[in-house]
């Protein structure tokens, strides 16, 4: 709801009839042209108001809260007094007006301020009602003289110059849109609505304390300072609460990422019904800090419900509205209100005003009601009556004022000049109206701001031109503060912040612990004394009011659906990403050889990982490797050393030690296959496998062939075979076949070279440190050529496994292929599904499990029989036993 066209909708309906008397006026004084009328205008009405008036050159116009209440009587126009009866005596508002009249004496006094001029003032009260403050302001623009003499043209001075006033941002409103119409310049000390700000709406309103833009953001400085994300926010149900509710909603986010918990319109007069039902959202709130935007007449009642369902633990926040209100500093209401922090109007110093107040008398010579001021105040603060009851009057006894009863014999506030604020801006205002009317007085002739570089006088004066130069004002208070407006009507903002502090007597104590301000250099500036704030909890320590608790590094932040802002989730980042931040979004990726900590709140370098010789496989295989290379070495010192026995004599007793360095290279190459990859070992580890098992299974190769030649060679025709198979052309196969494996490997290594390679697929914490094979088609070429070797040399045995048992070594070289075929079968499988370092094992393992299987297969048998049946170890027992089976 459009609370602004509400407002505005009330009042083009309620203030109609005034709308009309302006615009009567305004065409009676443009149109008099006859003679009768050639000096002087006519009031067509007058409206009969309580104030105080003095005489002078140049009057101002005051509009104050005086009464709290006021029973209207019908608005209409008549030359009878049509008076409201304002009741309810509010002292800090006729302290108020006061101070205005003790400016303009003060200034009266001054000879060089406005030194010629005498200050007159007329006040008014407007008993905190729209409809009255109305009345008043109309009063004052148009006079209440019956006539007022005017020159030919019927211009002159108007009634009052410009209207201090009004305290009410409502009225304040409504009174600024119409007299601004003839920009009569109107300095408000209390409104604070932001929307006053509008210079298209309102071009002659000014005011000397800051606009609630201001207090909206220093109340946001103090939750932001206290990490208050989390509150809820009570405003009154006009101008003042509703766009405080606007700006908060806006600027509460966008300053600290806070959210409102609730935003609750506080209702006008005592609606039970309506403030229990905020009084249990409050409860229910997890919200600990509560805001008050609204008047102390709102508040109140709140308040009491708050006592009466003994709601402790919040944070209260009170707008200047009601942080100096001594109507909350009472003894039933401390134990809640203890500890509050409130923003306060400018604290200020104005001297002499206390002996000025104490001067105060009635005026005893006049009963108009236009002075009736002084006199009500004095009837209120002396409980007398300065007329007699009338007839019919009940009460028995009626003290009788006597004008001269002293002030200082009565305790009340109103001689309390320790803690101006209101009355502090008040003061402001007139110095900053009286400021202008001089600096419009100093001007020189053919050198002023206006048309044709004229100066404005007394005489000819019109309302606008003062409000040229209340816009350029600025001086400073003997207090120190400066005052000037900015574009928009607006003085230098600076608030006091205020402590409510619990004395161990039970009394409340309103101290300042700090200041917000904005100056042209610095801009906003929050100072807090957090050593002098009292707060209402065990831990004496400012509460937590947070819909979710801060996320910490390592987490980032989840927003709840369909709730505020300020209320998520903390997820814990994902794997290789991190968050050394609090309250973050998102969590950012590690470089890609960086992880996360196991706390997500920092990268460290990632966990290299490859088959090393430190590690157990590294040492359990490393061993195995030079276990085979020992027993190769140990079988050829054997056969060394028995080379002249037959069994190593038959069958080529050269192959048999080129297979013996063959295997020997195998279990060496193996180790290649461990430790941290480099380029050498990566291109050397697979040339070195491939050549080194041709250059095995070649020899084997060879041997089968011979075998079976020599079976051949042994039946009738057969002897031509073994000229193909002698020394020369065994030795120079192994070295054709092993040429073809190392033309394979170099083809590979030029082409596509096997190179180092940092893996992170595999793990996403840790680098695989791996040989890339490069190509490959070079890989399978390598293991192709072994396996067609390989199964070429089973096949062969596989024919010669049935020959006599002088060649008998044919079994062991089909039993040998049989395992190296199972082997490397096995192996192709088991090496694509290994991750990392486990397929460089994997392949250890082959290279190391084939090497075993040929070394001891093949020779096994011969090392048995030379080292433990010598007997066998002869040509006879060889040859024997073929004859035998032969």
């Amino acid at each position: 709801m459009n609370w602004t066209k509400v407002m505005w909708g009330l009042l083009d309906i309620k203030l109609f009839p005034l709308m009309y008397f302006i615009l009567l006026y305004s065409h009676f004084t443009s149109t008099v042209s006859s003679p009768l009328y050639s000096s002087f205008c006519r009031l067509q009405g007058q409206f009969h108001l309580n104030g105080m008036h003095k005489a002078g050159d140049v009057v101002l116009g005051g509009l104050f809260e005086i009464h709290f209440f006021s029973v209207f009587p019908d608005l209409s126009f008549t030359s009878e007094p049509q008076q409201p009866t304002c009741y309810g005596f509010d002292i800090p508002g006729f302290r108020a007006a006061m101070t205005m009249t003790f400016a303009i004496d003060e200034i009266n006094r001054n000879t060089n301020l406005l030194p010629n001029v005498t200050l007159g003032y007329s006040l008014y009260d407007n008993c905190y009602k729209l409809r009255i403050g109305f009345r008043a302001a109309m009063s004052l623009v148009s006079g209440q003289e019956q006539q007022f003499t005017l020159d030919e043209t019927c211009v002159g001075t108007p009634p009052v110059i410009g209207i201090v006033g009004d305290s009410s941002s409502t009225s304040s409103i409504a009174i600024s849109s119409v007299i601004g119409s003839y920009r009569v310049p109107m300095v408000s000390y209390f409104a604070t609505c932001s929307c006053l700000s509008d210079r298209q709406k309102f071009p002659s309103f000014f005011r000397t304390i800051p606009s609630d833009a201001f207090q909206v953001r220093a109340v946001i400085q103090i939750l932001n300072h206290y990490d208050w994300t989390w509150a809820g926010l009570l405003v009154s149900d006009d101008d003042y609460g509703l766009h405080a509710a606007r700006s908060f909603q806006s600027d509460f986010v966008q300053s600290g990422g806070g959210c409102l918990a609730y935003v609750e319109i506080l209702p006008w007069g005592n609606d039970p019904a309506e403030i229990r039902r905020i009084v249990d959202v409050m409860k229910k709130s997890t919200a600990r800090v509560v805001i008050g935007f609204a008047h102390e007449s709102h508040m109140i009642n709140l308040m009491e419900e708050v006592l009466r369902q003994n709601v402790t633990g919040l944070q209260w926040i009170a707008s200047e509205a009601w942080t100096a209100a001594a109507l909350f500093q009472t003894p039933h209401l401390i134990p809640y209100l203890a500890g509050t922090l409130g923003i306060a109007i400018r604290q200020g110093e104005i001297p002499g005003l206390r002996e000025f107040l104490l001067r105060i008398r009635p005026d005893l010579h006049n009963n108009s009601y236009r002075n009736s001021i002084v006199k009500l105040f004095w009837e209120y603060t002396f409980q007398c009556r300065f007329a007699p009851p009338p007839a019919g009057w009940v009460e028995t006894k009626v003290v009788l004022c006597t004008g001269q009863e002293d002030l200082e014999d009565v305790e009340n506030e109103f001689l309390d000049t320790s803690n101006l604020r209101p009355e502090y801006n008040v003061y402001k205002a007139v110095y900053a109206l009286a400021y202008a009317l001089d600096d419009m007085l100093h001007c020189e002739p053919g050198r002023g701001p206006f048309s044709g570089n004229s100066c404005a006088t007394l005489q000819t004066l019109e309302p606008w031109q003062l409000v040229y130069y209340l816009q350029k004002v600025n001086f400073s208070t003997t207090f120190g503060d400066q005052v000037s407006f900015d574009e928009n009507g607006d003085a230098l903002p600076i608030y006091d912040i205020m402590n409510w502090l619990w004395l161990p007597s039970g009394r409340t104590k309103l101290q300042n612990v700090g200041e917000v301000k904005r100056s042209a250099f610095k801009g906003e500036e929050l100072t807090i004394n957090e050593e002098k704030i009292f707060w209402n909890s065990e831990s004496k320590k400012p509460p937590r009011s947070v819909c979710s608790e801060s996320c910490p590094p390592g987490t980032r932040m989840a927003r709840k659906k369909g709730e505020p802002v300020c209320c998520f989730d903390c997820i814990p980042c994902s794997e290789g990403k991190i968050n050394n931040e609090t309250d973050s979004m998102e969590c950012t990726s590690c470089p890609e050889d960086f992880w996360s900590s196991p706390q997500r709140d920092h990268c460290v370098p990632k966990k290299t990982e490859f088959l090393s010789y430190d590690e157990p496989l590294g040492i359990c295989l490393t061993s195995t490797s030079l276990l085979g290379t020992c027993m190769c070495v140990v079988v050829l010192g054997i056969f060394i050393c028995h080379r002249s026995t037959p069994i190593v004599r038959a069958n080529n007793s050269e192959l048999t030690f080129q297979l013996l360095l063959s295997l020997k290279l195998c279990f060496l190459c193996s180790l290649l296959f461990i430790g941290r990859p480099r380029l050498w070992t990566c291109q050397l580890r697979h040339a070195a496998f491939g050549i080194s098992f041709v250059l095995c299974v070649s020899c084997i190769l060879v041997k089968t062939m011979v075998v079976l030649a020599v079976f051949k060679a042994s039946k009738p025709g057969g002897g031509a075979s073994l000229k193909w198979f002698g020394v020369l052309q065994q030795r120079g196969t192994v070295i054709v076949l092993t040429s073809v494996q190392a033309a394979i490997c170099t083809a590979w290594i030029v082409s596509a070279s096997p190179t180092p390679h940092k893996n992170t697929q595999y793990h996403n914490g840790k680098i695989v440190y791996e040989c890339a094979v490069g190509s490959t088609v070079g890989f399978a070429v390598l293991l192709g050529y072994i396996g067609s070797l390989a199964s070429l040399s089973f096949l062969i045995a596989f024919i010669s496994r049935n020959l006599p048992d002088s060649f008998n070594e044919a079994k062991l070289i089909t039993f040998s292929m049989l395992i190296f075929c199972a082997v490397w079968v096995a192996f192709v499988p088991a090496y694509i599904s290994s991750p990392g370092k486990y397929a460089d094992a994997v392949e250890v393992f082959a290279i190391l499990a084939s090497s075993f299987g040929l070394l001891l297969a093949l020779f096994g048998p011969k090392c048995y029989i030379i080292l433990l049946r010598p007997e066998r170890n002869t040509k006879k027992a060889i040859m024997g036993r073929g004859t035998r089976k032969s």
